[in-house]
Formats: structure tokens, sequence, C-alpha cells
């Protein structure tokens, strides 16, 4: 054979092999990676820098966090990457949930790649200390017996705590009224105020007022109880078999990202979410670590979308 051909011929083995090994994962990563998220001090981004921490070391790469505004913005972006895991996105079921509520310039089935679920944050439902309830049935008796008096406070039309309040409506069979807020902050300081008599803020803005005695809890809206207030009832347990509702947080790639990617990613994040100071960190930031597969995160997306769906849709909302 001609030295030409040889050399040709040895040239084209390597390309494959390197290709092979490109596709496989077995060079990845070997250059900084990226991760998008929400504004500095929102959820999204602690726990960005969170995962980004445990993870660098063992990847022996730097994890950028890129912070973009809250929306629709953080998705685009993403979905708009090249897929070859250098560029993620950490975000809240907003992203799945946005969809439903108002045009978006992406679709999150066909435009990205679940990796792995991170945390989930239960609703807390609250009250003001002078407000009479005690409970979750005797919210319910006293909305009936006042149809549109009560208000409730929310920080975002299809945040979590808006759609937790929206479902209680729907579950209970009462009528009490939405007052917004921007962001959870100005909420809490409403229902500290007595401007709005309740309220299902996630547990991490909530638990430090509760604590303190300046809000009353009356139950959590995940489906368990929480190990962040182990003592409070669910929702489910106190009148509203089936109620469940919470802010979750998850990992995505570009759709396309090889799966041998996905796959070397999803083992490191979950690896990294499960080490015991991790877990710590999570649970001091009113969160509950969870880590999952690909598929398990599809299968919440899915659920989510069909049972929220539905409470968007009888409600009527939609962005203004």
């Amino acid at each position: 054979m001609p030295i030409s051909r040889i050399n040709a011929w040895i040239c084209s083995v390597g390309l494959m092999i390197l290709g092979t090994n490109l596709v496989s994962g077995q060079t990845f990563p070997n250059k900084p990676i990226r991760i998008v998220t929400s504004e500095v001090g929102a959820g999204n981004d602690l726990q960005a820098r969170i995962i980004a921490q445990a993870m660098s070391g063992p990847l022996g790469q730097q994890i950028i966090i890129d912070n973009r505004p809250s929306g629709v913005i953080p998705g685009e972006i993403v979905a708009k990457a090249p897929p070859d895991g250098y560029t993620l996105l950490v975000y809240n079921n907003i992203l799945w949930i946005g969809p439903l509520i108002q045009s978006t310039p992406y679709d999150v089935e066909r435009d990205f790649a679940p990796i792995t679920l991170v945390v989930r944050q239960p609703g807390i439902l609250v009250v003001n200390p002078s407000f009479p309830a005690k409970s979750v049935r005797d919210v319910i008796n006293l909305a009936k017996a006042r149809p549109g008096e009560l208000n409730y406070g929310a920080s975002a039309i299809g945040s979590a705590n808006h759609l937790a309040a929206e479902l209680f409506k729907t579950m209970a069979g009462v009528n009490i009224v939405r007052v917004d807020y921007r962001g959870g902050g100005p909420l809490v300081s409403g229902l500290l105020g007595g401007e709005v008599q309740l309220a299902f803020p996630g547990a991490s803005t909530a638990t430090p007022h509760v604590k303190a005695g300046r809000l009353r809890a009356l139950a959590v809206t995940s489906a368990e109880p929480s190990a962040l207030l182990p003592d409070l009832p669910t929702m489910a347990a106190s009148g509203l078999p089936g109620f469940e509702s919470g802010e979750i947080n998850a990992v995505f790639a570009p759709a396309n990202t090889p799966a041998a990617i996905i796959s070397r990613l999803n083992q490191e994040i979950v690896r990294a979410i499960n080490m015991p100071d991790v877990k710590e960190r999570f649970l001091r930031a009113g969160v509950e670590p969870v880590g999952s597969s690909p598929q398990d995160l599809t299968a919440t997306i899915k659920s989510e979308v069909v049972r929220l769906g539905k409470v968007i849709k009888d409600a009527g909302i939609k962005a203004y």
C-alpha cells in the first residue's frame, strides 16, 4: 500500500477515534462550563452556585455562573446554545409552567435536554398572627363565611405561591382575592403588615418568620411532610386530599446534547447533591435536596404540566 494511502488511513482512523471519544464524553469537559441562571441572590442562583462549587473539582474545570434577569431570558439563551454540554441551565418550574401562561421563545420538550432535579421547596400556608385561623379547616370556614373578603398574596403570576393559592381555591371551593407583590420579600412584608391575611410563600422565605413567631404556619404544600418543618401537617392531611404544590429546581442542557455527556453531567451533579455538606447547605437555605435521573425529571415536568395546567386553565390565568 502506498505511503500516502497508509497515512490517509491512519488519519481517518484517528479522526474516528477522536469522534468516538467526543461522542462518548471521554474527553468531556476540556474547557470551562457555563451555568445560566436568574439574577444574583435568587433561589436559582444559590442552587447553581452550590452545585458549581461541588462539581468543579471532580470535573477538573472552572464552572462560571452567568446571571440573567428572571423570566424567559435564561431559557432562551440555553435553548439556542451549542449542544455540547458547556452551557447549562439551572431554573425552577416557571421554565415549564411559564409557557402555559404566556408565549415563550422556546419549547421545553423540544429545546432542552433534562439532566436532573436539584431541590424541591414546599410552600407553607401562613397567616398573620392576628388572623383567627389556627388550621387549614379554619381558613376554609372563614373564607366560605366571607366570600370575596379575604386576600392572599402572590409574588408573581404563575409562581409556585400563586398556583398553590389557586389550587387551594379550587380544591376548597372558596373565593379569596389575589394581591400581587414584586417578589417574595415584599409578599412577606404584606403579610406581616396585615395587608393580606394569608399566602403560600416558599419555605426558604417563610420559615425564619415562622420560627420567630411573626407568622403562623398552618400546613406545607408538599405531598409528604417536609424535613424543613417536620411537625407541620401537609395540606393533603389537613382536609384537601391530593393537594401538592411547590417550587422545583432542575438542570438542563440544550436539546441534542450527546447522551454520554448528559450521563456524565447527571452523574457528577447527583453525586454533588448527595454530599453531606452540600445537603446541609441546601437544608439551611430552606430547600430539600433531591437529585434524579433525566427520566424522572421528564416525568415530573409532564405531570406538573398536566396537573397545574388544569389549574391555570380553570382559573383563566394569563400574563399581563
